[in-house]
C-alpha cells in the first residue's frame, strides 16, 4: 500500500500525514515554549546559548540549526523548491510561499487598530504601525540617521559605502535601490503607467502625476517670502530661494564652476566626460541633455510650441520667441561701447564690433 504524501504545508503545521495535529509535548526549560518535535525544541535551545555549530563554507556565516544552514545555502545555489500552484512562481522558503498565497486568496488577517487598514503579512502591519507611532528603530552607525524599516536603512547604508548593486542592461547605469532602476528603465522603454484622470496625460513616475494634478486643482502650498512667488513643491521653493541668496552648493571638481541645482551640475559634468546619453531615433545624433534632444526632435516633427501673442508667429525654441519679441517691443539691450549703437541680439553686436576691430574671421 502506498504511503500518503505529506505536503510542505502539512509538515509546517505539525500534521502526521493523516490530518491529525501532533501534540506539543516538548517544552523548553529556559522560556517554556512548547514544541511538537524534540528536534524542533533542541534547535530552539540554541537561541538561548548562542551556539552556532553549522557554518556555511561559501561565506562562513554560522547557524544554530542544520535546517537554517540548508535554507541559507539556497542564497548561493539559487534553489527555489517551493512552487505556487496558482502562478508557478517559486520561492526559496516555505514562509515566503505562504505569504505569497495570500495574494491569490486576498486574505488580510492583520488589522491596524488605529485606522482599520488590513495587511496580508504581520511584518507589513508592524511597519505600518510605525507611521502612527513615529518609531524609527533602525539607526545608521555612520551618521545616526534613523529609519522605520530595515530595508530603508540597508538602502541608506549604500550612500556611505557607494555600493550600487542594480545595473541597467541598456546603458550600464547603476543604482543603489531597485525601485530607482525600475524608474530609470522607463526612460528606455517609454513606459508611462500613471495617467491623469482629468486630461489623460501620462507620467513615468507617480510623484510627477501627483504634482501635475495640482495644476488642475490650483493647489499651491509653498510661498517665497522674498517675492511672494508660490510653488507646489517644497523642493522647487528651496531651489527658487537660491535665486535670491545666490547660493550655489553644487561644485564641479574638474573646473570649480558652481551650480544652484544638482541637475545642472550633472549636465555640466558631461562637458568634461563627453558623455551623450540621449540619442535621436530618427538620425542617431546624440545629446548630453534630455532638453537638447527634445529641442532637436522638433527639427524632425516641425513642432513649434512657442507662439508670439502679438503676431501669432511660432517658434520651435523659447529663446527664438524671446528674441522675436524684441521686434515688437523695440528693446535693444546690447550696446556697442565704441559708438553706442544698440542691438536686439548679442550676435548682431558681435558682428558689428568687427567694423571697429577690423577682424575678419572667415577665410575663403
Amino acid at each position: 500500500m502506498a504511503t500518503p504524501t505529506v505536503s510542505h504545508l502539512e509538515k509546517e503545521k505539525g500534521s502526521n500525514g493523516r490530518g491529525e495535529d501532533l501534540p506539543r509535548t516538548h517544552k523548553c526549560g529556559e522560556c517554556g515554549k512548547e514544541f511538537r518535535r524534540l528536534s524542533d525544541m533542541k534547535r530552539h535551545t540554541c537561541t538561548h546559548t548562542d551556539k552556532k555549530p553549522f557554518r556555511c563554507e561559501d561565506c562562513n556565516k554560522q547557524f544554530s540549526g542544520l535546517s537554517q544552514l540548508k535554507i541559507h545555502m539556497r542564497t548561493h545555489t539559487g534553489e527555489k523548491p517551493y512552487r505556487c500552484d496558482e502562478c508557478s512562481k517559486q520561492f526559496s522558503k516555505l514562509c515566503h510561499l505562504k505569504q505569497h498565497m495570500k495574494n491569490h486568496t486576498g486574505e488580510k488577517p492583520y488589522k491596524c487598530e488605529e485606522c482599520n487598514r488590513q495587511f496580508s503579512q504581520l511584518g507589513s502591519l508592524k511597519s505600518h504601525i510605525r507611521t502612527h507611532t513615529g518609531e524609527k528603530p533602525y539607526r545608521c552607525k555612520e551618521c545616526g540617521r534613523q529609519f522605520s524599516q530595515l530595508c530603508d536603512l540597508k538602502s541608506h547604508m549604500r550612500s556611505h559605502t557607494g555600493e550600487k548593486p542594480y545595473r541597467c542592461d541598456e546603458c550600464s547605469k547603476q543604482f543603489r535601490v531597485l525601485c530607482n532602476l525600475k524608474k530609470h528603465m522607463r526612460t528606455h522603454t517609454g513606459e508611462k503607467p500613471y495617467r491623469c484622470e482629468e486630461c489623460s496625460k501620462q507620467f513615468s513616475q507617480l510623484c510627477h502625476l501627483k504634482q501635475h494634478i495640482k495644476t488642475h486643482t490650483g493647489e499651491t502650498q509653498y510661498k517665497c517670502e522674498e517675492c511672494s512667488k508660490q510653488f507646489r513643491e517644497l523642493s522647487k521653493l528651496k531651489i527658487h530661494i537660491r535665486t535670491h541668496t545666490g547660493e550655489k552648493p553644487y561644485k564641479c571638481e574638474e573646473c570649480g564652476k558652481q551650480f544652484s541645482q544638482l541637475g545642472d551640475l550633472k549636465s555640466h559634468m558631461r562637458t568634461h566626460t563627453g558623455e551623450k546619453p540621449y540619442k535621436c531615433e530618427e538620425c542617431s545624433k546624440q545629446f548630453s541633455t534630455l532638453s537638447n534632444l527634445k529641442r532637436h526632435m522638433r527639427t524632425h516633427t516641425g513642432e513649434k510650441p512657442y507662439r508670439c501673442d502679438e503676431c501669432s508667429k511660432q517658434f520651435s525654441v523659447l529663446y527664438s520667441l524671446k528674441q522675436h519679441m524684441k521686434t515688437h517691443t523695440g528693446e535693444k539691450p546690447y550696446k556697442c561701447e565704441e559708438c553706442s549703437r544698440q542691438f536686439s541680439r548679442w550676435g548682431h553686436l558681435k558682428k558689428h564690433m568687427r567694423t571697429h576691430t577690423g577682424e575678419k574671421p572667415y577665410w575663403c
